[in-house]
């Protein structure tokens, strides 16, 4: 039912991985979103009835508005709680990578888990995967680390692990990491997935509910101001560009999550093409891209901010001032004109 596009050498190996594993870790990049946790809470379910013994560690908070999802309130966050990351990470032997693809990307976590003798298997969808692990399954034509969760299980042959909690946890995988179904959605196969998960008696309008209608009072005021007042459309090159200091953030109470997908907002404007949201944090500037079409704004935050991530959803960062960093993109963007272009 499922298409086959993991090779069969690697399902077999991390199946043979797993079955000689007794002590699991998985863990997943910094700032984790709706897939990060998704997959990770989903990836925990399926081993847990396996009889594994199973811990989750982020490097930092997630937002709120994912923490409904069974398993949420076990993971350990290794900001606030770092000796039992460390000693999980110590005594594991398997280690999931999941949703990253370089080992930075966990930042403070990376020494310990390249010093880690445990075997390491990545699971992702983005993009030119990092080797630092022991087995690769990382493929970017899925759109999401949840899509491919769900079909390396199903090419295990063991489909009758996922459970409800499962199903949950994969579905609001996919559907964050789609923008609710809106881009990098068009394959078949995420709608026969779909029907499965429903299969498993998930509500997935309860949730679509929890996620997206689930945020702040201040989150929504922190939402109006920047579209009326920090928005700056470039009408040259379809491009439109948000930034917010951490001054600002302050004066709505934010929150870890609170600025969650403003990046897509402006899409909606008919000219727009290119969205680009920069964002001020206590020691460094966070860059979020967003692109229709054929914009590939995973090469604009390569060249420009040294990042990366998928064709019409990427990110990278800027150490520096919040004000250099917006000197540099538009001093940066006319080299692009000739993409930036309506269809």
């Amino acid at each position: 039912m499922f298409d086959k596009i993991v090779a069969e050498r690697s399902i077999q190996m991390a199946k043979k991985i797993i079955d000689q594993s007794c002590k699991i870790v998985i863990v997943t990049h910094i700032s984790p979103d709706g897939d990060a946790i998704g997959s990770s809470l989903a990836l925990c379910h399926f081993l847990l009835q396996l009889g594994k013994s199973v811990n989750i560690i982020v490097p930092n908070n997630f937002p709120t508005f994912l923490r409904w999802m069974s398993g949420a309130k076990n993971i350990v966050i290794s900001e606030l709680e770092e000796r039992i990351a460390q000693q999980f990470i110590r005594t594991a032997d398997l280690i999931f990578c999941l949703d990253f693809n370089v080992l930075c990307r966990v930042e403070r976590l990376a020494p310990w888990i390249e010093k880690s003798v445990a075997k390491k298997i990545l699971i992702d969808h983005h993009p030119l995967p990092g080797d630092f692990c022991d087995l690769n399954i990382s493929y970017h034509e899925f759109s999401s680390t949840s899509e491919l969760i769900f079909s390396f299980i199903c090419r295990m042959d063991m489909s009758e692990y996922m459970d409800k909690n499962f199903a949950e946890c994969i579905y609001t995988g996919m559907m964050t990491d789609t923008g609710a179904f809106t881009y990098n959605s068009n394959r078949p196969q995420i709608y026969r997935i779909i029907k499965e998960l429903l299969g498993k008696g998930i509500d997935k309008d309860a949730i679509y509910n929890k996620v997206y209608n689930n945020y702040s009072e201040s989150r929504i005021r922190l939402q109006g101001y920047i579209l009326y007042q920090k928005m700056k459309i470039f009408e040259k090159y379809h491009t439109s560009l948000i930034t917010l200091s951490c001054e600002e953030q302050n004066q709505f109470l934010w929150k870890k999550g609170d600025t969650e997908g403003f990046v897509n907002i402006p899409l909606s404007i008919k000219e727009v093409v290119f969205s680009v949201f920069i964002r001020e944090e206590d020691n460094k500037v966070k860059v979020s891209f967003r692109s229709k079409g054929k914009f590939p704004s995973n090469r604009f935050a390569a060249e420009v901010f040294n990042g990366g991530g998928h064709l019409n959803a990427s990110g990278g960062e800027f150490n520096g001032k919040l004000e250099d960093a917006i000197v540099l993109f538009e001093k940066k963007l006319p080299k692009y004109r000739y993409l930036l272009v309506r269809k």
